[in-house]
């Protein structure tokens, strides 16, 4: 063999050894997983059958729990609607959050997200993801800053306004920023959840994310067919139609998740679900009384106690996450876009804030966040704030009120008041609820 026969030979042979490994390279590569966070409109944590509901039936979401992690302690970012939803997609607790309460705004919308908010949704399309809300945005009609569609997401489908929201059998709906005529008669989550699966299916061949912010089982208390519950002889309507609306939200996550394994994608989707926050009905309610949505837990919508945002929170990857895991790691709202940031493979950028932690590595079993302090806040009517500091409880219900001090370890319920007892801990709340918080124009604190 010749000289240059040699090397024509040596040259194509080093080209197929090259091509060989950056194709053995690609494979080991793990793909982008899907992304779905499914977030419940005001359901109680104790309104699924894996947090102890006993009358109302949750198979699906029961399920999920079985076949990936259930946590114990998993926190709403607030109490209401906007600042938790807000609070969720921008990675900051409501100390920092731009929406700190829920803000109305004639004659449709809420309070906006200011220009420039880094979001997940923001966050995944700069990493390759195609974005869809769904459902309830309520942080800014379209023509605002705060429109979904400048936010990073593709595509919205639902309703931007939450008051619009309280009606679920609504005479329009929006597709984007186009409003959607509709006959007053349809069942709206049907319909959205229609649009969602198409919109699945159009792009099952790249990596999506899907915030799916169901208005379930949010009042009115409307829904089409009472199901399982219309012959419950000793229940009143709004028992009925809240037990359906919750089996409803049930079965229509039960819709996305057979269209993943119908699609193939079930290994490469994980999906989150947790509720806004704590129930919406007071402890003596006919609702509260019967299914016991709170279970011990003291509190409801609007408070800071652990009935206000304490949440059920699932999460399930197969093949990645162990199945029927019971997770007792304090986490929150705030750590979900840090991890769906490393779930995507990159980074919170920098100069970007978080008051979060990735929590991936607890999820895929390995060590625990390095974090002991949350905090919140809301200014609907006087201005109350809350935090937790390793196993303990600072609440606070005004800003004349004195700090109330709770041991979380053994009084779950927050029902004895330990501020006297332990005036070093008051001291350490005092700083907590001082420092965890910047001052706003918007936010000031006030009774």
């Amino acid at each position: 063999m010749n000289s240059k026969r040699l090397i024509i030979v040596l040259f194509l042979s080093v080209t197929v050894f090259q091509t060989n490994f950056v194709t053995a390279q690609e494979t080991k590569r793990p793909k982008k997983p899907n992304i779905i966070f499914v977030l419940a409109d005001d359901l109680a944590r104790a309104d699924i059958g894996a947090y102890g509901q006993t009358k109302i039936k949750t198979p699906v979401l029961d399920r999920i729990a079985k076949e990936g992690v259930r946590f114990t302690q998993g926190y709403s970012g607030a109490s209401v609607c906007a600042p938790s939803r807000a609070s969720l997609i921008t990675g900051l607790h409501t100390g920092h959050c731009p929406i700190r309460a829920n803000r109305e705004i004639k004659p449709e919308g809420q309070k906006p997200l200011p220009e420039g908010t880094y979001t997940i949704g923001k966050l995944l399309k700069e990493n390759g993801y195609a974005t869809l809300c769904s459902g309830k945005w309520g942080m800014g009609m379209f023509d605002t800053s705060g429109s979904p569609l400048k936010m990073g997401f593709d595509h919205f489908y639902g309703y931007n306004c939450q008051r619009h929201a309280h009606s679920y059998f609504p005479t329009y709906l929006y597709e984007d920023d186009k409003r959607i005529e509709l006959d007053g008669k349809t069942y709206s989550q049907d319909i959205i959840v229609k649009n969602t699966l198409q919109w699945i299916r159009q792009h099952k061949d790249e990596p999506f994310f899907l915030f799916y912010a169901a208005t379930l089982p949010h009042g009115n208390y409307e829904i089409d067919d009472q199901g399982l519950y219309k012959n419950e002889k000793d229940w009143n309507d709004r028992q009925k139609n809240y037990a359906a609306m919750v089996t409803r939200l049930d079965t229509q996550v039960g819709q996305i998740l057979d269209l993943i394994k119908e699609l193939n994608l079930d290994e490469d989707t994980i999906l989150f679900f947790a509720g806004d926050n704590g129930s919406s009905f007071e402890p003596n309610s006919p609702i509260s009384k019967l299914f016991n949505s709170n279970g011990d837990l003291r509190g409801y919508k609007r408070s800071l106690y652990e009935g206000g945002l304490r949440q059920a929170f699932l999460v399930r990857w197969s093949k990645h996450i162990a199945a029927d895991t019971i997770n007792d790691t304090p986490i929150a709202f705030w750590d979900i876009l840090p991890t769906v940031a490393e779930l995507a493979g990159g980074r919170v950028p920098d100069g970007v804030p978080t008051d979060g932690v990735s929590i991936l590595p607890t999820l895929l079993g390995g060590k625990k966040p390095e974090r002991d302090t949350f905090y919140w806040e809301l200014h609907e009517g006087q201005s109350i704030q809350a935090a937790r500091w390793k196993n303990w409880k600072f609440v606070k219900n005004g800003t004349k009120k004195s700090i109330e001090l709770y041991d979380l370890q053994t009084d779950l319920s927050e029902s004895k008041n330990l501020a006297n007892e332990h005036p070093d801990l008051v001291k350490i709340g005092e700083n907590l609820l001082r420092t965890l918080r910047t001052e706003s124009p918007d936010w000031q604190l006030k009774d």
